[in-house]
């Protein structure tokens, strides 16, 4: 492999109307908000609002890791709590025949190290990710567009976007058949509707990943790998995701390997524009970490949704040498914050870090 880039603060190019842009953002989380909540009585996330699992895990990081690998959390062997909660991608509470992009995200507890801004009393390391490489719009701007049809649509007519879902999963299993993809179709409800736990998940935007930069992913292994051509059936199900989940994490231990991509050229694998998967010929993934979730129910009416709504995460919780990078990371920090504060807000419910694993009832 090509030796890795170093990080440097230079390597993010940061627009003079970024400012603006991140407002605009705000303003449009903020219609998805209003909306969903005056809807339902109770505020959700303004993106990845639906749970289908909530359990808890072991993050292992694997021993002798060479230099470019042991960087920041992954810079000595041991194991971790985490948190994992599985999801899809729009900010309302729809059927899962709507068919839409997997989501998971980690918090890993009890990380000791220097802070990112805003995280300096918690000891979390946040992980966010969905199962497609590459991000739905290159930069803050297009990612204002993207949030502005969201909006436009939350929470609207779900007959209509069932229909509209079938019609796109057509469309997008015609382009996969020839070997190519649309990250939009796919956002709108194209997605095939893969099984949770035998999806490839990735970071798709990049990290400081301590002396170097990267990007993450999370494939399955083991057991989980038998999941990766089962498809979820939801006809008549709105709840499918969550119950073929449930099935399949009280049939044996679920388990992920956490890979890193180091950057080696910053012209073929850019910083700013998160709408390009990095060529994994030029810098393959490698395994720092394995995460293990032992057999457990993944959701537990009332339980799970009281643990959620005192729970966020947000790829700005975490380690300095794990800094988000990029446009589309920067506008997230503060946009992230906000829906979280809504929430907070509106249910009356004190959203914190948690330090350790039985501060969670799941």
């Amino acid at each position: 492999m090509t030796k890795p880039v170093r990080y440097s603060p230079d390597v993010e190019q940061i627009e003079p109307d970024e400012a603006q842009t991140l407002a605009e953002l705000e303003e449009q989380f903020r219609k998805i908000l209003d909306t969903t909540s005056s809807d339902y009585g109770h505020a959700v996330r303004a993106v990845h609002a639906k749970g289908h699992g909530l359990v808890q895990g072991r993050l292992t990081i694997a021993p002798d890791l060479p230099q470019e690998l042991a960087q920041g959390l992954f810079g000595h062997s041991g194991h971790y709590e985490a948190i994992v909660r599985f999801s899809t991608n729009a900010g309302d509470i729809l059927d899962d025949s709507v068919r839409l992009p997997r989501g998971i995200a980690l918090k890993i507890l009890n990380v000791i190290g220097d802070r990112l801004p805003g995280s300096e009393c918690d000891t979390t390391q946040d992980f966010i990710m969905v199962n497609s490489p590459a991000f739905a719009a290159p930069n803050p701007k297009k990612f204002l567009g993207n949030i502005k049809l969201l909006a436009a649509t939350a929470d609207k007519a779900e007959a209509g976007k069932k229909l509209l879902s079938a019609v796109l999963r057509g469309f997008e299993a015609t382009m996969e058949a020839v070997g190519t993809q649309s990250t939009m179709l796919t956002t709108l409800g194209g997605a095939k509707p893969i099984h949770p736990l035998g999806a490839t998940y990735f970071s798709q935007t990049p990290f400081r990943f301590g002396d170097y930069i990267a990007k993450f992913s999370l494939v399955p292994i083991g057991d989980n790998a038998a999941f990766s051509d089962e498809n979820i059936h939801a006809t008549g199900r709105p709840d499918a995701i969550r119950e073929d989940l449930t099935a399949g994490l009280l049939q044996a231990e679920a388990k992920w390997e956490l890979r890193v991509q180091l950057c080696s050229d910053l012209e073929k694998m850019p910083i700013e524009d998160a709408s390009i998967a990095w060529d994994e010929t030029e810098s393959p993934f490698q395994t720092v970490a394995t995460l293990t979730v032992p057999l457990q129910s993944g959701w537990n009416y009332g339980s799970s949704e009281e643990a959620e709504d005192r729970l966020s995460f947000s790829p700005w919780h975490g380690l300095a040498a794990h800094r988000p990078l990029g446009g589309v990371n920067r506008v997230r920090q503060e946009s992230y914050r906000h829906s979280a504060e809504y929430r907070s807000h509106f249910n009356g419910c004190p959203i914190h870090e948690p330090a350790h694993i039985g501060e969670v009832e799941f």
